[in-house]
């Protein structure tokens, strides 16, 4: 008590208050001297990318095979799945990646894996509770992470299987994950078929003017969203329950903390000018459908293969296959809405929800979406290569979205999507804020981080 009452009567003292003073600064000052030497430094070209004022980016690792979705743990460690996988013959798909001087380059880079992919469009990497998460378009796993290891040495533990006999030849088989705050998991099973038609007679794409099944035997099983209790492994999909129907192909969905709700990019209905060359200009047929984000609550309908969403017109329009004409909104008006549209094609990825503390503070209220570029808007230009944010206020969409990263193509004009050297696939936080985007034609990561003031900045 002596000493708390000494200190009180120093405190008093003009010169010590001043000292005091000085004392403090100082401290502030090393330590936002500190927190800027925690950023390693920009690439004078930023990887190739394009970024607002005062990002800066650097290349983690330049070829680690295709990249799909990453993950970042607490402690920088990165985890990236793979398609095609090489390198592990089959076997595995996992790519783990260390910074062990901090320069911000991985300089460990570990590839693992004890599980089988049976097909190329296994994207699901995430962490959750401690435990790593790994998505084939057939299986579900899961890994319990050891501090310290970048691998994981805990045996792989079957979360989930999907039954179905034709999964690796159906479409849309991806398995992304998403967690909510009540101990659920959730997972897309996407359709067989493009847009509805017969699948056993016509194939996943359907022929020209086919006209769709009437009501879709898809829809059973697939074309939504299912929501599985996350502590329980060696789940089927009769285990789960239908949350969300009506949903085509889903790449990428969150948890959103913003208003504790599920959000996920879909990918639209594909060949409009192919199957319904009468009643879409190739123009029409490069913009539409629309590319949505849904915001996906518990009995969510968002129409395929009845209806799609047309983002220039605002609004569900009825699928031709089943009565529409580009116009006619019919059934489709009882439908859910998409929060926003892009335009058709682009294949949205990937999405995520910043809440690091890197950025300015604009960017923890919205939604980070990458896509991966078209593949058939013939004769037009391929586009979509790109990174957006999506704003949002009050916890919902302003309606508006804007480019954030650009320059993956390495092109001006991209006419074949085999011209573009990058394609942007995954999005993740670091825990000191940065922002991680993966590319899937050579496995090329980026480290975006903010550099500038976050009070001085303006949109």
């Amino acid at each position: 008590m002596k000493f708390k009452t000494q200190f009180l009567i120093d405190h008093r003292n003009p010169v010590i208050r001043t000292g005091m003073l000085l004392l403090f600064i100082a401290l502030v000052i090393i330590s936002c001297s500190k927190i800027s030497r925690t950023l390693p430094a920009g690439l004078p070209d930023n990887g190739g990318l394009f970024l607002p004022d005062k990002f800066e980016a650097l290349v983690v690792v330049d070829s680690i095979g295709k990249a799909r979705h990453l993950a970042v743990n607490d402690n920088g460690d990165i985890y990236v799945k793979l398609t095609f996988n090489r390198a592990m013959k089959g076997s595995g798909g996992t790519v783990g990646l260390r910074d062990l001087n901090k320069d911000g380059r991985a300089d460990s880079i570990v590839y693992f894996g004890d599980y089988k992919d049976i097909g190329g469009s296994a994207v699901g990497m995430t962490i959750h509770d401690g435990y790593l998460y790994t998505s084939t378009v057939n299986q579900v796993l899961k890994n319990k992470l050891t501090p310290g290891q970048l691998v994981p040495e805990s045996k792989t533990e079957v979360v989930l299987t999907d039954l179905d006999p034709n999964v690796a030849r159906n479409w849309h088989t991806t398995k992304p994950l998403a967690f909510d705050r009540k101990g659920y998991m959730y997972v897309p099973f996407g359709t067989p078929s493009d847009a509805g038609q017969d699948i056993t007679k016509y194939g996943p794409i359907g022929i020209p003017g086919g006209k769709g099944l009437d009501p879709s035997p898809e829809l059973e099983n697939h074309g939504g969203i299912w929501r599985f209790d996350a502590s329980k492994t060696n789940q089927t999909q009769k285990d789960g329950y239908k949350f969300a129907t009506g949903i085509r192909s889903v790449v990428g969905m969150v948890w959103s903390p913003l208003d504790d709700n599920l959000y996920a990019v879909m990918n639209g209905i594909d060949n409009f000018r192919t199957i319904f060359p009468d009643l879409y200009t190739a123009w029409q047929a490069a913009v539409l459908p629309s590319e949505p984000l849904l915001k996906v609550t518990e009995g969510s309908d968002f129409g395929w293969p009845y209806a799609y969403y047309d983002h220039m017109l605002k609004k569900n329009v009825l699928q031709p296959g089943y009565g529409g004409d580009g116009k006619i909104i019919g059934r489709a008006s009882k439908f859910d809405v998409p929060v926003i549209g892009f335009p058709g094609h682009w294949a949205p990825m990937d999405v995520m929800f910043y809440q690091g503390n890197q950025f300015p503070e604009r960017y923890k209220q919205g939604a980070f979406v990458a896509f991966h570029g078209s593949t058939d808007r013939s004769p037009y230009p391929q586009a979509g290569y790109i990174v957006c944010f999506v704003p949002f206020k009050n916890g919902a969409p302003t309606g508006e979205w804007e480019v954030f990263a650009d320059g993956f193509t390495g092109v001006d004009t991209v006419v074949n999507t085999s011209d573009a050297v990058y394609r942007p696939m995954g999005l993740a936080t670091g825990p000191d804020g940065s922002l991680y985007i993966s590319e899937s034609n050579k496995g090329k990561i980026w480290r975006v981080m903010y550099k500038g003031d976050k009070k001085e900045f303006s949109e």
